[in-house]
């Protein structure tokens, strides 16, 4: 029985995408709730989601080496491309952008914010249901996933923070958000499983 509780049930590549896909959403848990924090929002947000980006990239990556479905190819592609840009832009102004200072009490505000936003997201994450139409599982995984992204960027937006992040956080939200209503609506799709062939 595999992590999921369903081996009986899952075909073998199905259980291979899935084993990779726990490990990644470990990793991404791991890299978020253990980013080193200071007394900076900007610094914290970036260390935070970093690996959540991190995290999308690997999700995407393990899908497409099993999906077939041209156009959640396409989404699994935009992602791994706008995601690598947004990690090399936050790591460009990581240092310097560390150096915005927040009070104590917005310091509080925030992250106790993002914590229930990042609990939402991993038990939404670690409760998709699963089957083998692996274009649907990483479907059901991947909008909690953007999810938390945009509502991680609405609650920094909220505060004083670097000048050099907040374009990265509104191309967050746009990106995300519109990723969200294209993958709501492939699985929606009644066409969306029949390319794939899970072994």
């Amino acid at each position: 029985m595999d992590s999921f509780g369903r081996s009986n049930e899952l075909s073998i590549v199905t259980q291979k995408y899935l084993k990779s896909y726990r490990c990644i959403l470990d990793d991404m848990i791991r890299g978020m709730t253990g980013a080193r924090l200071t007394d900076s929002i900007s610094h914290n947000f970036m260390v935070q989601m970093i690996p959540h980006h991190r995290a999308a990239i690997e999700m995407c990556r393990n899908l497409l080496q099993y999906t077939t479905c041209i156009p959640l190819q396409n989404i699994a592609e935009g992602i791994i491309k706008e995601q690598t840009k947004s990690i090399a832009n936050m790591e460009q102004i990581l240092c310097g952008c560390g150096r915005q200072r927040n009070s104590c009490r917005h310091l509080a505000c925030f992250q106790n914010r993002m914590n229930r936003i990042m609990d939402t997201m991993f038990a939404a994450m670690e409760d998709a249901c699963s089957d083998n139409e692996l274009n649907d599982n990483f479907l059901r995984e991947m909008i909690p996933h953007h999810r938390g992204a945009v509502e991680m960027s609405q609650n920094t937006l909220q505060y004083h923070i670097c000048p050099g992040l907040i374009p990265i956080l509104n191309a967050i939200i746009a990106s995300q958000e519109k990723g969200i209503c294209q993958m709501e609506a492939l699985l929606r799709g009644e066409s969306l499983t029949k390319g794939v062939s899970n072994g």
